[in-house]
């Protein structure tokens, strides 16, 4: 019986939406309120290198896989390894450095923060007034 209502528990969360909400954050600086969904994969693949004040764009992307991070990516329709073969294509031709990979979504709100031009993503509840929330991701199923 009680593994019937943790069960039922588990699944009612997931319905009403308990998992986190991804937010792509950037530093104040950034020239833009909201970003496009075809602008952010351009950012994450390298095809867009600066933003319209001809400053660099400096990824940063969560190193541990999560729900946050696999959110992102599947609200992007990029698979993680598939970026890696990009980011290492754009390496080896000298085209362009990779994202750094941070530990956690508290590292990734601090360096977003502190460095100008920076955009990452985060749970929703993870934003602070230290950075700019400039699109937030659609519920899965929404």
């Amino acid at each position: 019986m009680k593994q019937f209502i943790l069960t039922i528990s588990c699944l009612t969360l997931w319905i009403n939406g308990a998992f986190p909400q991804v937010a792509v954050i950037a530093h104040k600086s950034v020239p833009v309120d909201v970003i496009e969904k075809s602008d952010l994969l351009d950012c994450y693949t390298g095809d867009k290198s600066f933003w319209s004040d001809d400053k660099r764009v400096i990824i940063f992307d969560l190193k541990e896989k999560g729900d946050t991070r696999d959110a992102f990516y599947k609200y992007l329709g990029i698979s993680s390894t598939r970026m890696k073969s990009i980011w290492m294509k754009r390496m080896l031709s000298g085209d362009a450095d990779p994202p750094e990979f941070l530990e956690s979504e508290d590292k990734m709100l601090q360096k977003v923060a502190s460095t100008k031009g920076a955009i990452g993503f985060v749970s929703k509840a993870k934003v602070s007034d230290k950075v700019k929330m400039i699109l937030l991701l659609p519920r899965e199923g929404n």
